[in-house]
């Protein structure tokens, strides 16, 4: 994963440089390195999914240890062979959390059914305790359905879901977002267009895909984020925008944030003045009812611990590092 430093904000923790530049305080939180999916659970706890094991664990912000977990394994029923779920994306709608992992193949091209799911949970916190609760069952023919869309017959996603991710054509969503009226945009982070677009591919129906129904598919929207894909995507409905965290479909190229109004017809706008450099930003969220801090999740699997990969050495070592930036 390439890495991302977010400067062009005013970030909710500061330190300046000598020439006047304000950069983030970063935090590090504990128990594990590859944090690929987050979700508010209040004002000041979040959510997030490692996408090396099948564990949500919670944290409150700037504390580094975990406050609570919760085993995915007995929802989600994989593959016990090959049972990572590689849950890649997270977006909440009232109480609910829907989830998605990447839908794609191992990095060798191998299928792995493991990473066929979309499903929810519901979030409460009262007396500073999280109470989580699965809802329905977890969908696994999501990518099946995407397949047999007809409007999406042209990105021939049934060759594209035989490729590694990451290799060019691979299939990878990354990115989950809700929409103002309770559907869910589906982000690819691969494959990208003929024309160097990234795809956005609504669900109709979650309520009813989380039940077992089969998922209803919308038109596809190609969006111009400069030839790369999208990472993370998470909508504000203070400011009636979409952020999108984009970067390269593979592992080499430049990361960038753009914010989207969600029409169609029009391209979203890259945030300018940003050195994307220092952290491994992989999810995006915001705090319920906040439309000023944008908090930044970072995948620290590959980030170096005494010489080793993070998600290499004991548990007890591992941390993955977060932000919160202060949107203008």
């Amino acid at each position: 994963m390439k890495r991302l430093r977010v400067i062009g904000f005013v970030l909710a923790m500061t330190c300046s440089t000598a020439s006047g530049q304000q950069h983030a305080a970063i935090v590090e939180y504990s128990d594990m390195c590859d944090a690929s999916a987050a979700a508010a659970v209040s004002a000041d706890m979040f959510i997030v999914a490692n996408d090396e094991d099948n564990v949500l664990r919670v944290y409150r912000r700037g504390e580094p240890t975990v406050v609570q977990a919760f085993s995915l394994d007995q929802f989600l029923r994989p593959d016990p062979d090959e049972p990572e779920a590689d849950i890649e994306g997270a977006t909440r709608i009232d109480d609910r959390v829907y989830w998605v992992t990447s839908h794609g193949q191992n990095k060798n091209g191998k299928n792995r059914p493991s990473r066929h799911r979309l499903f929810a949970t519901t979030v409460a916190v009262q007396d500073g305790k999280v109470t989580l609760t699965f809802v329905g069952t977890a969908y696994r023919d999501l990518r099946a359905d995407l397949i047999a869309a007809p409007q999406l017959a042209k990105y021939n996603l049934k060759v594209a879901a035989t490729i590694a991710p990451e290799d060019p054509g691979g299939f990878n969503i990354e990115g989950l977002a809700a929409t103002p009226d309770g559907r869910l945009l589906l982000g690819f982070r691969n494959p990208i267009t003929e024309k160097g677009k990234a795809l956005v591919v609504p669900v109709e129906n979650p309520k009813e895909v989380i039940l077992g129904k089969k998922a209803q598919i919308g038109l596809p929207i190609e969006i111009v984020l400069d030839g790369r894909g999208i990472r993370s995507i998470e909508f504000n409905q203070e400011r009636n925008l979409y952020f999108i965290v984009a970067g390269p479909y593979g592992d080499v190229g430049s990361f960038a944030l753009y914010t989207w109004s969600g029409q169609p017809e029009k391209d979203p706008e890259i945030v300018k003045g940003m050195d994307l450099s220092t952290l491994s930003v992989e999810a995006i969220y915001f705090a319920p009812g906040d439309k000023m801090h944008l908090h930044a999740i970072s995948d620290d699997g590959g980030r170096k611990i005494n010489g080793k990969d993070c998600k290499k050495v004991d548990r007890k070592a591992q941390s993955f590092r977060a932000m919160s930036l202060i949107i203008p």
